[in-house]
């Protein structure tokens, strides 16, 4: 019954959110309106002349684009519980996540902006389920890997990891099927905790799992290790959708095909504790379906500019179709001209969609190449097209005092089964990235640069890397690129690069 309702709701959902996605300018120009209307009398708003406001040409010469540490001072009052100070009234929870120089973030969810993180997870799943008419995962058993949902409390402010916070809004149809229990998901450290998740979850019917793709492999491991059946697949036999976020799943796809044992569907999301800001909205291709009705106001920043001392900033009407863009949000939570540090890349503008290609503050730049996280995880993907391998994860630096020789890239990858000849993969692994990114192709056709170096990484090694600096799963991801070398020199200081 679960199953048939599902197709009935899906329907009337996707046909509803069909009118903005139908007029995304409109609709943003509408977010923008509302928001600045409904700000204008908060602390950040007087001090912003909110009320001289008439379009997003005032906008952008009215609030500057700022990070976490340039809103501090503002945050700090809400933590304080003083009202009206980012957005109207008190925020109802405080999202944490860790990261800046001064130590964790607190970011605002409002009693505007929560529906939006709970809603476009649901409708991940609707829009799926009306594209494919398949429903009968909804009466299976899923998992909704999370933090802890114990909340502190704070100056009258609830405090917790967003998807312990989410975890108060399962919807009470999915509570049923829903694992692993309540006593597994306050667990904090996360060894442990995958553990009693392999626990409960090995014999029953899971039909959609969901979680990133580092901890759904090192779930899966431990799973097929503790059955002893040979694959996911002969476990969980109705086993049909994963839903993943927070990194790109290419790289992770083949890796976690080969442990269920066959292809499966897979739903990526784009969530974040500043807002929930895309989903895939079809099987039939990877990129994402930018969110333009969820109370944010999206603008854009040329990658290439954005260390300028006056970048050009953009509204969605002017973006570009193969750019990178470093992506500054405007919310209903009460950030404004926010750099959440992730870069963009749009794939279409009917409908707008997207690819999240890294992360402004992860890139290798040590000689003014500027390679970001698409070109090194795009470089991989067409190398294994040519010359099958398997890799759990992998990392690049820069190494620019060499001992001997002309300076490199330095790829630290763990692989489960290596390239026939790795020597041939590390040439194909270079030309790829050439065409990927020409200040790359120009060092090296220049003699400044020699081609990349692969170092393979010990079986484990990016566990134990994570597990030595406090990081092991949850949301917790190793950067795909460095412009430095403390993680490539750490692999080396705890004996996980495999010595040839």
């Amino acid at each position: 019954m679960k199953a048939f309702l599902a197709k009935i709701f899906a329907k009337y959902i996707v046909n509803k959110e069909q009118k903005w996605i139908n007029n995304p300018l409109e609709t943003q120009d509408k977010i923008l309106n509302e928001l600045i209307v409904d700000a204008k009398n908060t602390k950040f708003g007087v001090d912003h002349h909110f009320e001289s406001i008439k379009n997003y040409e005032d906008f952008k010469l009215q609030v500057p684009i700022n990070d976490y540490e340039g809103l501090k001072h503002y945050f700090d009052e809400v933590i304080e519980g003083k009202p009206d100070i980012l957005w109207p009234g008190k925020p109802l929870y405080l999202a944490k996540t860790s990261g800046t120089t001064s130590g964790a973030k607190y970011i605002p969810l409002t009693k505007e902006s929560v529906p939006s993180h709970i809603n476009s997870a649901r409708n991940a799943l609707l829009f799926y389920i009306n594209e494919t008419k398949n429903s009968n995962f909804v009466d299976g058993k899923m998992i909704f890997l999370q933090g802890s949902p114990i909340l502190e409390d704070k100056n009258g402010l609830k405090i917790g990891r967003l998807s312990g916070i989410s975890a108060h809004f399962v919807p009470n149809y999915l509570q049923k099927n829903r694992l692993p229990s309540y006593e597994t998901n306050v667990i904090e450290d996360w060894e442990t905790k995958v553990d009693r998740v392999v626990d409960e979850t090995v014999k029953a019917d899971m039909t959609l799992i969901s979680g990133i793709p580092p901890w759904l492999i090192m779930y899966f491991e431990r799973l097929i290790k503790v059955s002893g059946k040979e694959n996911v697949q002969s476990i969980f036999k109705n086993l049909q959708l994963m839903v993943t976020g927070g990194v790109n799943y290419e790289p992770y796809r083949d890796k976690v095909n080969q442990l269920i044992g066959r292809k499966i569907d897979c739903i990526q999301t784009y969530p974040a504790s500043e807002g929930f800001i895309a989903y895939q909205d079809s099987q039939k291709s990877d990129d994402l379906l930018l969110l333009l009705n969820n109370g944010i106001f999206y603008e854009f920043v040329p990658v290439d500019e954005f260390f300028d001392e006056n970048p050009t900033r953009i509204s969605l009407k002017d973006v570009e179709i193969g750019k990178d863009y470093v992506l500054i949000l405007n919310t209903n939570a009460g950030l404004w001209g926010y750099n959440i540090g992730d870069t963009v890349r749009f794939t279409s503008i009917k409908p707008y969609r997207i690819v999240v290609s890294g992360r402004i503050k992860h890139y290798t730049s040590a000689f003014g190449e500027h390679v970001i996280g698409h070109e090194v995880e795009q470089a991989l993907q067409k190398t294994l097209e040519k010359y099958p391998a398997s890799v759990n994860e992998f990392t690049v630096a820069p190494q620019v005092n060499p001992t001997e020789g002309l300076p490199y890239h330095e790829w630290l990858i763990e692989f489960d089964q290596k390239p026939e000849d790795i020597t041939i993969f590390n040439q194909e692994l270079d030309t790829q990235m050439r065409h990927q990114n020409t200040y790359y192709d120009d060092l090296i056709t220049g003699n400044i640069l020699r081609p990349l170096v692969v170092s393979e990484v010990k079986t484990e090694g990016f566990q134990h890397y994570m597990k030595s600096i406090g990081k092991l799963g949850g949301q917790n991801k190793v950067p795909r690129l460095s412009n430095n070398r403390e993680i490539a020199d750490e692999f080396y200081s705890l004996n996980l690069i495999t010595t040839n």
